[in-house]
């Protein structure tokens, strides 16, 4: 018992750490607790390395400062890396209040960054007008394939990667025309947020259209490891997230869907594994910002768009509306002028 604090209980930071990692693994997928894992690793290296801190009990806001400023200036961070570490460390400690590990309230004695508008979001964004020309090709010269699929769903849904990666053919229903997303850790497709992250995605006719035709026609008849009829498959079987990664970047580089790369672009990488390396292709990550953005700016209420790409509105305002503010202001007068 920690003289100073009778209330707290004795507790070593790796060891609080492993605990609320285990305390979080039927709550989370695998890769968020992979995410708190790398971010709290700091925390504990400054703790044995640093701060010789052996003890939970005795941390301080004082010693919180000294960890920021440590982080801060190991690696040259940038400040949207050290707000995710701070942000990390800070939802940690208020676990660790909840366990008598460290002293209350001590969670909000962590200062967090001021980022500007650009250092919150990520730039990387699929826009718009971009995201017709490569839908406009591949529903010209590759309709139904895998690429053009893969495509369709990210950018009409806003879906994660991860969610794509779990869908079966069962789960597409062509005569309600929707998707049902579940989560099913047991043969290995997590949903990021549990069974909160289960839903119904409306789908539009056209989308409906082409998952027909991949199914019937295109997609490789095989199961999974599990018996499951993935529906994004490859000869393989359940086509591996970071091949629907690399299909994304592969067909969203402008000299695949007919575009001009820039004048002092070097050639384009080719070959599996290689098309990230295009500075102008993006991730699926940049798709469903890019649709969540766009469905915010054909004025799709943001509790619809929540739901939908199951996100949270704070989350959501924070990470993926990339309306600008002049944006914002427009569609609000536009409601405006018919009231």
């Amino acid at each position: 018992m920690n003289a100073r604090n009778p209330e707290l209980q004795p507790i070593s930071p790796s060891e609080a750490k492993e605990m609320y990692l285990d305390a979080r693994r039927n709550e989370v997928s695998d890769s968020t607790l992979s995410g708190y894992h790398y971010r709290l690793k700091h925390f504990i290296r400054w703790c044995d390395d640093v701060a010789d801190v052996e003890n939970m009990n005795d941390l301080s806001g004082r010693d919180l400062q000294r960890f920021r400023t440590w982080r801060r200036d190991d690696g040259d961070l940038k400040p949207i890396t050290l707000e995710g570490n701070l942000d990390a460390l800070r939802v940690f400690l208020r676990w660790c209040e909840s366990i008598d590990a460290v002293r209350d309230g001590l969670h909000e004695k962590i200062i967090m960054p001021i980022l500007s508008k650009e250092e919150e979001r990520s730039r990387a964004i699929l826009r718009a007008e971009r995201a017709e020309e490569i839908l406009k090709y591949l529903r010209q010269f590759e309709y139904a394939s895998r690429g053009h699929v893969v495509m369709e769903i990210l950018w009409e849904t806003g879906m994660r990667l991860g969610a794509l990666h779990s869908l079966d053919v069962g789960d597409f229903y062509p005569g309600d025309q929707y998707l049902g997303v579940a989560h099913r850790p047991q043969t290995h497709t997590p949903l990021k947020n549990g069974n909160e992250g289960e839903r119904l995605v409306a789908l539009s006719p056209r989308l409906c259209e082409v998952l027909n035709g991949w199914i019937q026609r295109r997609r490789p008849d095989v199961k999974d490891k599990f018996g499951r009829d993935p529906l994004i498959a490859s000869s393989q079987g359940r086509a591996a997230k970071s091949c629907i990664r690399d299909t994304v970047y592969k067909v969203t580089r402008p000299c695949y869907y007919g575009d001009e790369c820039p004048d002092d672009h070097e050639i384009c990488p080719t070959g599996y594994g290689s098309y990230s390396k295009c500075p102008l292709s993006v991730s699926p990550h940049a798709i469903r910002r890019g649709s969540i953005t766009h469905h915010l700016s054909k004025d799709v209420p943001e509790k619809v768009v929540s739901d939908r790409m199951n996100v949270s509105s704070d989350v959501l305002d924070k990470h993926y509306d990339s309306r600008s503010e002049r944006q914002k202001v427009e569609q609000r007068r536009g409601f405006l002028d018919n009231i």
